[in-house]
């Protein structure tokens, strides 16, 4: 029996318009993978990367039609589609971010009627019960921490719901799916202003432009005490595949634990720039759970391995990158958000 050359076979990638989803392309066809699907809602400009010698599709996932179109083939899909952004999106968006549901469900039926052979899902650490992230000092969140269920009102319950679709297409249908809960993930070719930005391109940006326009101090959302850990997009496109390709069944954590205050990161990246802001702390502002930050004690035990990048040699990546699209935006050049 011929053994299969998964490179040579279909591998989709959908959700391929975003940040995770285009690198994840990328990673791909550094590898040598032959047959990449990538898949996404928007017109193949706003793609944040976008790959010509690749299967591409503009499909909006939402209807199972086309997520019968995406999937019709496939070896194995990527499913990283959702309506997601920063704090400041999803807790005003709740709608949105429900609805990506339909996504989804849409994707997992497709690929249980294609017969597709592995099946990742991207889930987040908005899973996780509220009531266990009120302490700044938050010890990190075990995969079990979970249940009881009190996830991140809309796009939290969405994903925890999709998880659990997840494991029942696995025992009643026999699809092998694998599930990650992310755990604030950023680096370059990612959101970096217009909203849906996360923490650390949005101090990268703020800390950017306070600079360039001689300002003297800078908007911080919260009181800077609130204590996260972010993980670079490199370990992110590593862990991601391994999970894929292991015998993990259940969610596992896959983010950085490497815990920092809002005030910590704000201070990494002034390092960065060489420069010092006053805070303005907006209290008022979206500002999510006092505490979160990934317990990696499951990945380590089952897979040998954590992300390892750390936050300084990260940022230093992403603050450069983002410098560079804000002086061609200033310059008048079209860049993405």
């Amino acid at each position: 029996m011929n053994q299969i050359n998964e490179k040579n076979e279909i591998v989709v990638v959908a959700g391929a318009d975003g940040f995770i989803g285009g690198s994840l392309v990328a990673d791909l066809r550094r590898q040598g993978y032959t047959r990449i699907r990538a898949v996404g809602v928007k017109p193949f400009e706003r793609w944040y990367q976008h790959f010509p010698d690749v299967e591409n599709m503009v499909l909006d996932l939402k209807d199972r039609q086309n997520c019968e179109t995406a999937a019709r083939g496939a070896y194995q899909i990527f499913m990283l589609a959702a309506d997601m952004g920063g704090m400041g999106f999803i807790e005003k968006h709740k709608v949105e971010c429900m609805l990506s549901v339909l996504v989804s469900t849409h994707m997992l039926m497709a690929a249980q009627q294609h017969n597709v052979q592995k099946y990742f899902y991207s889930s987040s650490a908005c899973v996780y019960n509220a009531s266990k992230q009120r302490d700044h000092n938050c010890p990190g969140l075990k995969e079990e921490d979970a249940y009881p269920a009190e996830a991140e009102d809309g796009y939290g319950w969405e994903k925890l719901f999709s998880e659990r679709m997840c494991r029942h297409f696995r025992e009643d249908y026999g699809l092998r799916t694998r599930v990650a809960r992310y755990h604030n993930v950023y680096g370059p070719n990612g959101t970096w202003f217009g909203g849906r930005e996360k923490a650390p391109a949005a101090i990268c940006r703020k800390v950017i432009e306070a600079k360039l326009k001689g300002h003297t101090e800078i908007p911080i959302w919260g009181d800077g005490n609130q204590t996260r850990s972010f993980m670079y997009i490199d370990d992110c496109l590593k862990g991601t595949q391994m999970i894929m390709n292991s015998d993990v069944t259940e969610p596992i954590n896959l983010g950085s634990s490497e815990m920092v205050t809002i005030n910590q990161l704000i201070d990494i990246v002034e390092s960065i720039a060489g420069t010092k802001f006053k805070r303005v702390y907006e209290l008022s502002a979206p500002k999510g759970v006092n505490g979160r930050n990934s317990d990696n004690t499951l990945i380590e035990n089952l897979l040998h391995w954590e992300p390892r990048i750390s936050l300084r040699e990260g940022l230093e990546k992403t603050y450069r990158w983002i410098y560079d699209q804000y002086v061609a935006r200033e310059k008048g050049v079209q860049v993405l958000a």
